[in-house]
């Protein structure tokens, strides 16, 4: 574990002027708070935010990142809170911790549709202060590197995730070396056999060639003297994940790759870049197509750099990157190079990007996405893609992910250019909507006044902005004519079942699906985007039980020893379906709660009474009571109703009770023996669809204690 003063000196290597003071504090504050946890290697747990404030130091941020990074899970895991923090650090501190913890708590590894709303969180984190991405980037990229003490399953779980989302992230902010050891760390948990295959490659090569590195960095350097051109070269075997997604993409084996290597060449001065790009062509033959010049046109995060590929020693093919001083500041540290010190100030770095523009630029992409699958479209398209240059015919940029074509070209520029689209020139040609955009090509876009977006076009489109643009178009061509003909599918659907499609059932069905309203529900269901089994499920749905007998209630929860028992929680009343943890009790066996619950914050310094459970896969019994909170109209025959529908979703009343009784409205309480989680939502579905429910929620206001099931 770094010692306090060995953190400090770390810092005060690019920041004399650091408050020695509040790092020392902090680190103190931080270690009390972490006193008697342990990590899964048996370490003190707070040996973690060290080190993740020392990844941070050593990309030279300030002193409030790296207090931050010290006390990033003292909110979320001790029993520190965002007032002490904030009383102790000040506010800017506590509003970064309590980032962290916020995005920490997104559970990233879940279905497409969550996953969309947590990356539009992410993106709203981002876009208050983005150093609350940095910390949990050092955070993630630390509890990488020390991803054996982890259980395999967890392990893996991690590895994905890093994989789909944090290493993508990395280098979409411009810190290009983070992106490449996470995906490096990830590969070897998810690869294993394919990582040390590689690596055993590159031994067996070396001792065939020598240093093959060592060899052309002296070439390089020797070719630069000879041009009168001071420069420092480094030189580089290229990581194995790296090695393995050539191999994938060119479908070839090692032994076929040439290209292994990295070169960077660091100068002075942004001309000198230019002049050292034409000694080593002059020396060696560069490779067609493989250049690309990031000074002329700089990426969004702000990366600059001249790229080449050249055939050298012995015809090896190495990639070689040239760019200045504060450049390759830039490319090591992304977005981040911001906030970087240099001698006790803040860094003037000209190429460095203001993050609030950057971020300001990234969300605006994804605002306008309507549904869920759009959204995830546009942000894998934004944060995965390899991104061409083109032209308009006055020279304005615009920046595409590789693949695009003239369609998304068009609507680059403006929602109307596209929708009357009607044929693009490429450098001066006719070319098919089609054809794929090249780096530098100019891009002239022909348009009609009366055109409007062609369904093809989806197949050509392959921007998220452009694909979304144009569904929203198609859908609002014919819209009035799909709602009605989605308004008669519906009364009939609604009508074999015995039930009618009122606004309020519609409504209903919209939310569950997540649709804006109930036009745009009947749109889909007239244009076949939706099925009316979907519709009317998303009221009524199936509530048969699954094939085979149900789970008793005894066995219900995996993860209990064989002599312990369990009660649910009645402050959460968790069910079947649900995320759950165990909290002991001398002589009462095992109370389970819901992973969200209120009360487990009591057992924070408990931690020996903490188990993991999970429920049993599988039908069970409707025995597990949960309780409603209903307010509805004080009618005749309503709460008959009520008790019906609740009835016909094959679910039990244990217990009523009237809680406000008004002239117009009754509140009561509900009593509902259930199935599991599903079984919960069919339920409030049903009730929410009548009219005369005006208000139905889960209610979890009952003071802790057990229940029997």
């Amino acid at each position: 574990m770094i010692a306090v003063d060995d953190l400090i000196e770390l810092v005060r290597l690019y920041n004399p002027n650091t408050d020695e003071k509040l790092l020392r504090a902090a680190y103190d504050y931080g270690r009390e708070m972490h006193e008697g946890q342990y990590r899964h290697s048996g370490e003190p747990y707070f040996s973690h935010p060290i080190a993740v404030a020392a990844i941070l130091a050593e990309q030279r941020l300030g002193d409030a990142t790296i207090v931050t990074a010290l006390l990033h899970d003292t909110i979320e895991d001790t029993k520190a809170s965002y007032a002490t923090v904030s009383e102790r650090f000040g506010p800017e501190t506590a509003d970064l911790v309590d980032g962290v913890t916020k995005l920490t708590n997104l559970q990233l590894s879940s279905t497409e549709t969550q996953q969309a709303e947590n990356f539009r969180k992410l993106f709203m984190a981002m876009s208050k202060d983005l150093r609350v991405i940095l910390v949990k980037l050092a955070d993630r990229l630390h509890n990488m590197r020390t991803i054996k003490a982890m259980r395999p399953q967890k392990q893996i779980k991690k590895a994905h995730e890093t994989m789909d989302i944090f290493a993508p992230l990395a280098g979409r902010m411009g810190m290009q070396w983070m992106r490449e050891e996470l995906e490096d760390l990830a590969f070897r948990v998810l690869n294993p056999d394919a990582r040390a295959s590689i690596i055993r490659r590159f031994i067996k090569l070396q001792k065939e060639t020598g240093d093959v590195v060592e060899k052309i960095t002296n070439d390089m350097r020797e070719v630069l003297d000879k041009a009168g051109i001071d420069a420092d070269v480094l030189g580089r075997a290229k990581k194995p994940y790296s090695i393995w997604r050539k191999m994938e993409e060119k479908e070839m084996g090692f032994s076929r790759l040439s290209d292994i290597y990295g070169f960077r060449i660091i100068t002075h001065k942004e001309r000198d870049c230019y002049a050292v790009l034409g000694a080593i062509h002059h020396r060696w033959r560069a490779v067609p197509g493989r250049f690309k010049d990031y000074i002329s046109q700089p990426k969004s995060n702000g990366y600059r750099s001249l790229h080449t590929t050249v055939s050298g020693r012995d015809g090896k093919r190495v990639e070689v990157q040239i760019r200045t001083t504060q450049m390759h500041d830039v490319a090591e540290t992304g977005v981040a190079a911001h906030w970087s010190y240099r001698d006790g100030e803040r860094a003037e770095n000209p190429f460095a990007v203001d993050p609030a523009k950057w971020v300001s630029s990234l969300t605006e992409q994804f605002d306008s996405e309507e549904d869920h699958a759009e959204f995830m479209e546009a942000v894998k398209l934004e944060m995965y893609a390899d991104k061409v240059f083109c032209f308009t015919p006055k020279g304005e940029v615009v920046k595409l992910p590789r693949g695009a074509t003239p369609i998304d070209f068009a609507y680059a520029i403006h929602t109307r250019i596209g929708h009357a689209c009607v044929g693009a020139k490429i450098d001066g040609m006719r070319v098919p909507l089609w054809t794929r955009v090249k780096n530098g090509q100019s891009v002239e876009v022909i348009t009609a006044d009366g055109q409007t977006p062609q369904a093809t076009w989806l197949d050509i489109a392959t921007t998220g902005k452009a694909r979304a643009a144009i569904r929203r178009a198609l859908r609002g061509l014919d819209r009035e004519r799909y709602v009605k003909l989605g308004r008669e599918l519906a009364r009939s659907a609604f009508e074999h079942v015995n039930k009618k499609a009122t606004d309020k059932a519609l409504d209903t069905a919209a939310r569950t699906l997540r649709l804006p309203d109930r036009d745009a529900l009947l749109a889909r269901l007239g244009c076949a985007e939706l099925t009316v089994r979907q519709v009317l499920h998303a009221v009524y749905p199936d509530l048969a039980p699954g094939e085979g007998s149900e789970i008793p209630h005894d066995i219900a929860v995996i993860g209990l020893e064989a002599d312990q028992s369990f009660d649910r929680a009645a402050c959460c009343q968790p069910l079947p379906g649900e995320r759950i943890v165990g909290i002991t009790y001398r002589g009462r066996g095992v109370v389970v709660h819901a992973i969200d619950c209120d009360t487990l914050s009591d057992y924070d310094d408990q931690p020996e009474r903490w188990l993991d459970l999970h429920w049993h896969e599988g039908p069970h019994p409707a025995v597990y009571g949960v309780t409603l909170n209903v307010t509805i109209g004080n009618d005749a025959g309503v709460l008959g109703r009520i008790c019906t529908l609740i009835g016909e979703q094959k679910a039990n009343i244990s217990d009523l009770t009237f809680v406000d009784r008004k002239p117009d409205f009754y509140r009561l309480l509900l009593n509902v023996e259930l199935r599991d989680a599903e079984h919960l939502h069919s339920v409030i579905s049903a009730l929410e669809a009548e009219s005369d429910v005006a208000a139905i929620e889960r209610y979890r206001g009952i003071d802790a204690q057990l229940t029997e099931l």
